[in-house]
């Protein structure tokens, strides 16, 4: 990779300047970069597509994981090394990880320009101004970014942030810490984003929050937020990620069940199918209350998909707790899983925990879960073989530039042979194969 090299003066306002972004984790801090871009562009910054184009290059971190932490410690190491001599360039952290590690980053980053957690965002120009490295980590309980307008890129998909923060504290999540309390955004501010989205021509959009369904604003809670959502015209699906099982009530329910454009699926992160694990992680659900909600959502939507999250050899977890995992996973039939193997991060409450499974035992488990959910998702997709379904256009299907791709409303993906479908179409499309993790077809004449 070629040195890194600034394009203009990064104190000169007056002179475009050129911003590269790299984001990792979740939807959430997809959402956040597009307003960190946005914040910054009213400091005279556009982005670029490349590091080596860059004044500034800043990375929008993920430290739910150990490894995502590590992962991202070694790219900005490479980063700066690639640097070299030119001082122009400005390389910072940004996000959980930011957050999480503050001021010890840049102790332990020779080289590092500058932190920022995830409530100092509208503060990054005065960050860039500072002579010496410098931290900005005080979280906020009032700061939502309600007043900066996302850069959206391109595409048929909107991210809406509704709040921000989690009041949970599971045992085994650093969320809480690194992006405070539980704060809604006001619902009319929510609309009138919404709407804009519309008229920006996004045909989707993706409801955010650490607990999204614990959303209120005055008066109005998540299911009236949902109903408010599905009569905004112009769009035609209405997504949310992701749910706590302990905060989903019978009132959003019934508007997932009635509401048309709410999309028939849900990520409902189960995280163990042991009671003796999940009352150590602090989850605030049984099994059998989760079970019964997954009864009463497929029976109002009876058309649901349905995911989740899980980890694998959290302290104390015995065979018979992994057993009971993979035997709940079978039960509630998942169309998709996202698995893991227990990292203690430290800071939350079950860090210092001693850990009763070896990693290689972590291993096995984890991979056992993989084999059967891919299986399981292999069958589940098969039955729909000989079906039609409606197919949002995204982009051409990378394998086949002449075929298109899209997600259903269950949010598989879909690859076809089109008939005059195009981008950002609904397309009818009959299924004719399937894998674990794509339908493919063609659109219906």
């Amino acid at each position: 990779m070629a040195s890194l090299s600034g394009t203009s003066d990064l104190h000169d306002a007056a002179v475009s300047k050129a911003l590269y972004v790299e984001t990792y984790g979740c939807q959430m801090n997809l959402a956040d970069s597009e307003v960190i871009v946005g914040a910054l562009a009213s400091e005279g910054y556009r982005c670029v597509e490349e590091p080596e184009q860059a004044d500034v290059i800043l990375l929008n971190t993920c430290s739910i994981r150990d490894h995502a932490e590590q992962r991202v410690a070694q790219r900005v190491r490479q980063l700066i090394a690639l640097r070299r001599d030119n001082r122009r360039v400005r390389i910072g952290l940004a996000g959980c990880v930011a957050q999480h590690r503050r001021e010890k980053l840049l102790e332990t980053i020779p080289g590092l320009d500058f932190v920022v957690g995830p409530d100092g965002y509208r503060r990054l120009g005065q960050l860039l101004a500072a002579d010496e490295p410098v931290a900005d980590v005080q979280l906020d309980r009032r700061e939502t970014y309600e007043d900066i307008a996302p850069a959206r890129g391109e595409g048929v998909r909107a991210w809406l942030t509704i709040m921000r923060g989690c009041n949970r504290f599971c045992t085994f999540c650093v969320v809480p810490y690194v992006r405070g309390r539980e704060r809604s955004i006001a619902t009319d501010v929510l609309i009138a984003d919404l709407r804009r989205v519309a008229e920006q021509g996004y045909k989707e959009v993706t409801l955010l929050g650490q607990t999204v369904n614990a959303y209120r604003s005055g008066d109005v809670d998540f299911a009236g937020l949902l109903r408010l959502c599905n009569e905004v015209e112009g769009i035609e699906r209405v997504r949310y990620t992701s749910p706590h099982p302990a905060d989903m009530n019978e009132r959003t329910i019934a508007a997932m069940g009635e509401c048309a454009k709410v999309a028939p699926y849900i990520h409902l992160p189960v995280q163990s199918g042991s009671d003796a694990v999940l009352e150590a992680m602090d989850r605030g659900h049984t099994v059998a209350e989760y079970r019964d909600l997954v009864a009463r959502l497929r029976e109002a939507v009876p058309d649901l998909a349905l995911s989740t999250d899980v980890i694998v050899g959290y302290p104390g977890e015995t065979e018979r707790d992994f057993e009971a995992t993979s035997a709940l996973m079978e039960e509630m039939a998942y169309d998709h899983a996202f698995l893991f193997k227990y990292s203690p991060r430290e800071g939350t409450r079950a860090y210092g925990t001693p850990d009763t499974v070896s990693e290689e035992e972590k291993g096995a488990r984890l991979e056992r879960l993989i084999a059967e959910q891919e299986e399981r998702a292999l069958g589940i997709n098969q039955r729909l073989v000989g079906t039609e379904t409606e197919v949002l256009v995204e982009s051409t299907a990378k394998r086949q530039p002449d075929w298109l791709a899209g997600k259903n409303p269950q949010f598989k993906t879909v690859v076809f042979e089109p008939s005059g479908a195009r981008l950002g179409e609904l397309a009818r499309v009959r299924i004719e194969a399937a894998s674990s993790h794509t339908l493919r077809g063609r659109e219906k004449q």
